[in-house]
């Protein structure tokens, strides 16, 4: 009998997110949205008087953050809900709803930006000077910075009137890729029969038989094919999107408009391309070496993957994977790991996958309530104990910037949020070598997998990086962006970035149509970044000990209170400067030294 993915209503409780500190039940739920419909009419009450007096504007300024604020648990809540299984209805229903309240909220306080840009200079900078206001100086000095790019009342209106709609196209390709896409079943190792999913298509790309591998890979990739076109008109339109908005705020291009509120210039983003493609070399060494040893006359994408060094067994069960990575962390002291220890085992966490659920993984929350862990956990595979840690470093990031900044500043950018993340990751992988010292085997099949993750998050998010800023040009320069110039580009990338090592079958071609992120324009870049700098500051704190540790949990408590770089400068690291890409591409090629050296 096949293996089938369970359904949601078949997952016992305690494998489940706790949202009851959220709300207890549905219906509490829907009074709470009717008392937040209730209270937007409010917004008119201030229309035309933000300029009245510092008091005026600050009593304006926080009813709105009040009203965020609540929206953020409403809409919390729903898009949890609704990830545990897309095609129930109901949960899709509170979601749409709460996107809804979103937009309307948005529109009754859009007159709120261009009016505060509108008050004098010396009028603003004396409401600023007013004690009352300390709190709020860096929140008004980020929507000062926005002046060039606000548009009048009414337009700033119909802007927000265009929310729901600009969300069309990744709506679309959510529903169709974790909801209406299968891909049907394979025989595993084992000789079961297993239903393939997004959840398990890494594992069975892992496998060591390759007929088993190759098999998922183009299995998995037939049903992209069998869409392709589909996907290809809302990727298109997606970036149409960026283009439309970053035209109406009169931003140079999109790339422009995506980093200006993280006050990212554009040259961080190019110093990334230009300094992984000037560094290629130790990628192909290692890619060479793989196919050496796994003994091929190709290497096909589908063989890079599986771990070089056979025979050694891996499975952990969730609960090891949380000791696991509370022993990693250790060095970040008691209260980090005992309150991470906690929260994973106590409510935290959607562990594992169930039909219809939300591919993948995430960390969210809102500041009214715990972080929360989407999980496809899967104890066979290795890369689940990473992932698990990496979204537990954005959850603590979460948790101490709750605690340490008022509700204005509680938001940290994704730029930051990277940092925490992939950090964790850089101690598990050093926690598992010191574990693993006196087995050469094990180690040398944890640097596999570290080289691996990083090969995925620095080369591989940097190419996905310049295929955006590449198809967001193409549509800036008026050229059509159909599905084969989505794919020559994507083709072009593949040869450059994996040179003569790979065969590139032409089913990896559509693999630039099944990233989320690419709805989420100018992100993936941060995964490269954020690596570079997690390298960088974990080693500091494993080597310099308590003030690099307090400098680094002080970096976490700042939230949003200050712009990326300045806060990873507290951490101690420059992103403004190649250095730690550098730093990260070397410190890979010294990780593919060692495997060659310990494995041969």
């Amino acid at each position: 009998m096949a293996e089938k993915i369970p359904e949601r209503n078949s997952i016992p409780e305690g494998h489940t997110w706790d949202l009851a500190p959220l709300y207890p039940t549905d219906q509490a739920w829907e009074s709470h949205y009717d008392e937040i419909e209730r209270e937007l009419p409010r917004y008119d009450d201030y229309r035309g008087r933000l300029g009245e007096s510092a008091a005026a504007l600050k009593e304006a300024v926080e009813f709105d953050l009040g009203v965020s604020r609540n929206l953020e648990k409403l809409y919390t809540f729903a898009h949890l809900r609704s990830d545990e299984d897309k095609s129930n209805q109901h949960y899709l229903g509170f979601h749409q709803r709460a996107m809804n309240l979103y937009t309307r909220a948005s529109e009754l306080s859009s007159y709120m930006t261009p009016e505060i840009q509108a008050i004098p200079d010396d009028v603003i900078a004396g409401f600023l000077k007013d004690p009352s206001m300390a709190e709020y100086r860096f929140y008004f000095e980020k929507i000062l910075r926005y002046k060039p790019h606000t548009l009048s009342t009414e337009i700033e209106e119909i802007i927000a009137m265009s929310g729901d709609m600009s969300h069309a196209a990744s709506e679309i390709f959510s529903q169709l890729d974790n909801a209406d896409l299968t891909f049907g079943h394979i025989t595993d190792e084992s000789g079961k029969d297993v239903e393939l999913s997004h959840g398990n298509f890494s594992s069975f790309l892992q496998s060591h038989d390759r007929e088993i591998r190759k098999k998922a890979f183009f299995q998995y990739y037939r049903s992209y094919d069998l869409h392709k076109n589909s996907i290809a008109a809302a990727l298109h339109y997606s970036i149409k999107r960026d283009r439309f908005y970053s035209r109406v705020r009169n931003f140079e291009n999109c790339r422009s408009s995506a980093l200006f509120s993280d006050n990212v210039q554009d040259e961080v983003y190019d110093n990334l391309i230009e300094t992984v493609r000037k560094n290629l070399g130790p990628l192909f060494r290692y890619l060479d070496f793989r196919k050496k040893m796994l003994d091929l006359d190709e290497l096909h994408f589908y063989d890079t993957y599986v771990p070089i060094v056979k025979d050694v067994p891996y499975a952990m069960p969730y609960e090891e994977a949380v000791a696991t990575c509370v022993r990693a962390l250790a060095v970040l002291g008691e209260e980090y790991t005992g309150t991470l220890e906690q929260g994973l085992l106590g409510g935290w966490v959607d562990r594992y996958e169930n039909r219809g659920k939300r591919s993948g993984a995430y960390s969210s929350g809102c500041y009214d309530s715990p972080p929360y862990i989407l999980m496809n956990y899967r104890d066979d595979n290795i890369n689940s104990l990473y992932t698990l840690i990496h979204e537990a470093g954005h959850s603590m990031h979460s948790w101490y910037s709750n605690r340490n900044q008022p509700y204005v500043y509680h938001d940290y950018a994704i730029f930051v949020a990277e940092v925490a993340s992939t950090f964790n990751e850089a101690l598990l992988s050093a926690h598992l070598l010191e574990r693993y010292e006196s087995d050469r085997k094990m180690k040398a099949y944890i640097l596999n997998r570290e080289i691996d993750n990083i090969r995925a998050t620095l080369f591989r998010q940097t190419m996905f990086a310049e295929f955006e800023k590449l198809t967001h040009r193409t549509v800036e320069e008026n050229r059509p962006l159909t599905l084969e110039v989505l794919r020559d580009i994507y083709r072009g990338l593949l040869k450059s970035y994996f040179g003569n090592s790979l065969v590139i079958d032409e089913e990896l071609t559509l693999e630039c149509l099944r990233i989320p992120h690419f709805y989420s324009s100018f992100y993936v870049y941060k995964y490269a970044t954020g690596i570079s700098a997690a390298i960088a500051l974990s080693r500091k704190v494993r080597a310099e000990g308590n003030a690099a540790r307090d400098a680094y949990l002080t970096f976490l408590t700042l939230g949003g209170s200050g712009y990326p770089l300045d806060e990873l400068r507290v951490a101690g690291v420059d992103m403004s400067q190649p250095g730690p890409v550098e730093e990260a591409i070397s410190h890979f090629g010294s990780l593919v030294d060692q495997f060659i050296g310990l494995y041969e």
